[in-house]
């Protein structure tokens, strides 16, 4: 009975210590280096457009509609995120600014970065209708 505490015990331990490992790891690492174009959202057509982008740790596909020149509505279709569910606050700053040049989400730096390269994806033609 005494060894079966001490595996049980051993495997807890391993099991915390390689979750402690794996979040150092993931605070540490810098965000990816996404390089955005220029979009001027006056000379994209009215329509839904569907964009995606992938790096090794998040993902995000994104759907934007455009009206009058305007991004009017964009949907987060789907975002791998790992701890970076806040970085889908960013859509509001797009829309508020009608650019992607917006600053990210402190704390989910590469959530926000995905989430705006599939937008900029999605005007640069990936029209849905």
């Amino acid at each position: 009975m005494k060894k079966l505490k001490i595996i049980i015990l051993s495997i807890i331990l391993v099991t915390i210590i390689l979750f402690a490992v794996i979040l150092v790891y993931f605070k540490t690492k810098d965000a990816p280096k996404i390089e955005f174009k220029d979009i001027n959202i006056s000379e994209i057509d009215n329509g839904t457009y569907i964009g995606e982008y992938n790096t090794d740790l998040v993902s995000a596909k994104v759907k934007v509609e455009v009206k009058d020149d305007k991004i009017i509505e964009i949907v987060i279709i789907e975002h791998e995120n790992g701890l970076g569910k806040k970085g889908e606050k960013i859509i509001d700053k797009i829309i508020d600014k009608q650019s992607i040049d917006v600053d990210g989400i402190s704390g989910a730096t590469w959530s926000s970065e995905v989430i705006k390269k599939a937008v900029e994806v999605a005007l640069l033609g990936n029209r849905e209708d």
